[in-house]
């Protein structure tokens, strides 16, 4: 029996031919310094070697379909299982993927409102009954005399095929006629259908014009009709709508939500209500899809909004005129158009009012015709082209109605991106953002249509589905209870890991890193497998301390069924939970790639050398500031915040400080400070368009110059972005090549010595430096250039040398090595200076945007705005800085933020790491709980004012670790 994973000569990126033994069927945590190779050996050697070999098991057929992963740089590995990684990624962009569905929640719940669902009609509030052919035959004698219709038999509803074997059995059976996607042929005439596309076939049973003496035949013929279509048929009228529903409430034809066309009337064998003609067709569980046509709302496509043109970005800013540019899209219309101002100007003479008075000074009614138009009514409109004048009289479409046009009307793909810098989402008018059909929403459970319970917490609907057996019959408690089963049991497991307040609908791709992580977490345990190596990045991530007990059960559990859990993590209680743990380092980059110390936590505490058992000791720790700033006196207040969760809460930020916005997840941190504090500053003080959170004002936005949000998205996404060019640093280093003696004899422009254009660089690969070999059902294998070697530019650009090395040399350096190297050059030494304070010494120049962590392209972002001139009167909001990062890098991140804070700067944090926390001026702690429960200001002040603050978790463990 197998009782490790042996690893033997890990070279993958920065490790030294790392040998290592890890115990199996244990929880495992990897950590050390950022940089250090705790990823390379986790995820690039361990898990790309199982994943690969389970892989490589498949055949070639069913392996051009996965991913292959390149074969690590080791010797040999044994002792390997199927490997599956938990990382750090959002789990999709995809605007209808959801909590419930990434989990498989909704699949379940869609199964039990199909099968022990009960459907109501919207008209009446009955349960609908099932029809007979008695009272179908007795509905069409309800029409006038002389109505003449069709009775159809709806044999293919949206189904993709060719049918020709139908068609013929249909011809044999005595049938003449059919309806093809909307179009009646004689059935040897029928059309040769695309199997690739969906089709609807009605087999035409009879043609009728209503008499009194009709009911045998008729009865006959819908016995045909529901025996051809399971259940089904259709009465099309031949002449217009069907007899009555003219006059119906919606003045289109139709019966108010019944989703009829209107010269159809719908008859089931199963549900149709029988006053207003409502009818379900067939009760499925692709009915409750919002992702199948079967189930969609119409008029939103099943994603439950729409995108409108949104006033607050239209008129970002109030105080301004029509003249000096109040409407954006109009004002900055490219290029510049006289048009508009004409057009505004005709408005104006029109209705009496002036251009140049300030937009929020300005009448309602003249607001709304400048908006919306004159809905119709035609005014003149004044126009001046050169030296000719001419007049147009005509309706004024007014500025959304003109942007709605002109959306609608543009082929261009810019112009439609331009557009929609003016758009929002809102809630589907239709569906009102339940993304179904009124089909769909008719049918209920327990008194709920299937979007009331998805649009629940995890927490609350746990509840409701723990509670609903109660709530059924025998019959539908017996169909419901394997299904129930599944729900609760998935439900359960993301409460287990912290998500309660997530809301079942919430959408994947607002979820950050952490969530996505830990619902993938969920789902693994979920499926139960035994004998599997799980590898995970940090999985505590935007988890508050008291929920990191509920995590590390969740792991253990994972452990406990047979499987062999490794996690890269820095959280201190992940570590002394460990079973064992190996310690990287000693240092970062070329520093690191060792293993300094593993084992258990005891044998972790004695190792010498090893950074992470001093601070787990106490030799080093990140001290408490011995007095706490007050500020410049000032305050930046936020007054009513409503938006998502926040319960109308008002709270001050002091300027001048270092503030920890802290609580637990879900509890509206996120909210407060990047969706109403930061939307709201970059709109007043950048120009930004953005939406900001709903709230009353902000109060103190006077006192700064710039508000700068440094998040976790990536600094580029091709490989051709990196840290030199990010920072601006590959312009000072293309200019000082190109200022080179050499280069100057040459002739040679800082172009020459970009790889992005074509002059310098190696044409053979286009400057990439590599060339990629697609291999089908292997791997894309990437080939060193055999022309430049991998070094980018041509042998010519590489003859330029400083200090005896090329471009190509300095972009391999460490940022470290290259500060050395340049110490002599302000403008390069300065920008490799910022990147080795916030940590980054470790980078290669040159390293490619993809291949670095949110928390590194974080840190990248900071030395930019570091390296920039300080006001003094900067608001910088961080979100969560410490992510990725070891004790050692908080205290160097920690160093940096104060200093800014020292320079006059204020800077808010969003936070749940204690060490950082406890280093705060000010703390702003929500909560009490996430989502419903959430959204309060707890507790704010000093961090000593918050740990006595009770009710507060944040303070409940401030307390612990102020007092030592």
């Amino acid at each position: 029996m197998l009782t490790k994973i042996s690893v033997r000569g890990a070279r993958e990126h920065n490790l030294k031919g790392v040998d290592i033994d890890l115990p199996r069927d244990r929880l495992i945590v990897i950590t050390g310094l950022s940089g250090s190779g705790k990823s390379s050996l986790a995820f690039d050697t361990i898990y790309a070697e199982g994943q690969r070999r389970y892989v490589e098991s498949l055949s070639a057929y069913a392996r051009q379909f996965l991913e292959m992963m390149q074969k690590p740089d080791v010797e040999h590995i044994e002792g390997l299982s199927p490997a599956i990684s938990i990382e750090q990624k959002t789990t999709s962009r995809n605007p209808r993927s959801t909590v419930a569905t990434v989990t498989e929640i909704y699949d379940y719940m869609r199964l039990l409102w199909a099968r022990a669902g009960i459907p109501y009609s919207p008209a009446t509030g009955e349960p609908i009954a099932a029809q007979t052919v008695s009272q179908m035959v007795d509905r069409v004698m309800l029409l006038p005399e002389g109505t003449r219709f069709y009775l159809l038999a709806p044999v293919v509803r949206g189904r993709k095929g060719e049918y020709r074997k139908e068609l013929a059995e249909w011809q044999k059976a005595g049938f003449t006629r059919v309806r093809v996607d909307g179009e009646f042929y004689d059935i040897e005439d029928a059309p040769a259908l695309d199997k690739k596309f969906k089709h609807d076939i009605e087999v035409v049973v009879d043609r009728l014009v209503v008499r009194a003496d009709m009911e045998t035949r008729l009865a006959d013929s819908f016995e045909t009709a529901i025996r051809l279509a399971d259940g089904l048929a259709y009465v099309d009228m031949a002449d217009g709508v069907v007899p009555g529903r003219e006059d119906d409430e919606d003045g289109g034809g139709k019966l108010k939500g019944a989703g009829l066309p209107d010269n159809r009337i719908v008859f089931s064998e199963k549900f149709a209500c029988p006053v207003s003609g409502f009818t379900i067709e067939e009760i499925a569980p692709r009915l409750f899809s919002f992702n199948a046509p079967q189930g969609a709302c119409p008029a939103c496509d099943g994603l439950g909004e729409k995108l409108e043109f949104d006033l607050e970005l239209v008129v970002p800013n109030e105080a301004l005129s029509l003249k000096k540019g109040a409407v954006v899209p109009w004002a900055k219309s490219n290029p510049p158009s006289p048009y508009y101002l004409q057009v505004l100007a005709s408005v104006a003479r029109h209705f009496e009012f002036d251009l140049d008075t300030p937009w929020n000074e300005l009448s309602e009614h003249h607001r709304d015709v400048v908006l919306n138009g004159t809905q119709g009514l035609p005014i003149t409109l004044s126009f001046k082209d050169g030296r000719k004048s001419y007049d147009v009289k005509k309706p004024f479409e007014g500025v959304i109605g003109n942007l709605n046009r002109r959306m609608m009307q543009t082929e261009s793909a810019w112009m439609r991106e331009e557009l929609g810098k003016f758009q929002t989402a809102a809630p589907c008018e239709v569906c009102g953002g339940a993304r179904l059909k009124p089909e769909a929403l008719a049918v209920k459970i327990g008194g709920e249509d299937i979007s009331m319970s998805a649009r629940r917490p995890v927490g609350q609907a746990l509840a409701w589905f723990e509670a609903l057996p109660a709530k059924l019959n025998a019959q539908q408690s017996q169909i419901a209870t394997p299904i129930l089963k599944e729900i609760v049991e998935r439900l359960g497991f993301l409460n287990n890991v912290g998500l309660d307040y997530l809301n079942l609908d919430r959408s994947s791709g607002t979820l950050s890193g952490g969530e996505s992580q830990r619902i993938r977490l969920a789902s693994q345990i979920g499926s139960g497998l035994s004998g599997v190596l799980y590898v995970l990045d940090e999985p505590s991530i935007g988890l508050h301390q008291r929920d990191n007990d509920r995590l590390l059960a969740t792991l253990k559990r994972l452990r406990d069924l047979g499987n062999t859990v490794i996690v890269v993590e820095h959280d201190e209680d992940a570590i002394r939970h460990a079973d064992h743990v190996v310690d990287m380092g000693p240092g970062a980059g070329v520093h690191g790639g060792e293993v300094v110390a593993q084992g258990t936590l005891k044998q972790i505490l004695k190792a010498k050398k090893s950074l992470t058992a001093d601070y787990l000791n106490g030799k080093r720790e990140i001290a408490v500031p011995e007095t706490r700033r007050k500020g410049t006196g000032k305050k930046l207040t936020v007054k009513g915040a409503i938006a998502n969760n926040l319960q109308n809460i008002s709270a001050s930020i002091p300027l001048g400080t270092f503030t920890c916005v802290t609580g637990l997840s879900g509890s509206g941190k996120s909210t407060f400070t990047i969706d109403t504090l930061y939307a709201s500053a970059a709109r007043s003080l950048n120009g930004a368009r953005m939406v900001a959170g709903k709230h009353d004002k902000i109060v103190g936005l006077e006192y700064l110059d710039k508000v700068i949000d440094i998040d976790q998205s990536p600094i580029g996404r091709t490989p051709r972005s990196n840290p030199a060019t990010y920072t601006g640093a590959f312009t000072a280093i293309r200019d000082w090549f190109a200022g080179l003696p050499e280069a100057q004899a040459r002739g040679y422009k800082p172009g020459r010595f970009s790889f992005n254009v074509k002059g310098g660089r190696c044409e053979a690969c286009q400057g990439d430096g590599v060339l990629k070999i697609e291999m089908h059902f292997l791997p894309d294998v990437y080939v060193t250039c055999d022309v430049c070697h991998g070094a980018r530019y041509n042998r010519e650009t590489l003859e330029v040398k400083f200090k005896g090395k090329s471009i190509a040399d300095v972009l391999d350096m460490t940022v470290e090595d290259a500060h050395v190297f340049f110490k002599a050059v302000p403008p390069i030494r300065d920008r490799m200076a910022m990147l080795e304070r916030v940590g980054l010494g470790y980078v290669k120049v040159g390293q490619q945007a993809t291949t670095l962590s949110g928390g590194e392209a974080q840190r990248v972002k900071l030395s930019k705005e570091l390296s920039k001139r300080a006001t003094g009167n900067t608001l910088y909001i961080l979100d969560e800085p410490t992510t990725g990062l070891h004790f050692e890098d908080v205290r160097k991140l920690l160093e940096v933020l104060h200093a800014l804070v020292e320079q006059g700067n204020t800077v808010v944090v969003i936070e749940h790491n204690l060490d950082v926390i406890k280093t705060a001026d000010w703390i702003l702690d929500l909560g009490p709980e996430g989502g419903d429960k959430g959204g309060e200001i707890v507790a704010q002040g000093t961090p000593e004012d918050v740990a006595k603050t009770k009710g507060s978790f944040t303070g409940e463990y401030l307390k612990a670790m102020l007092s030592g």
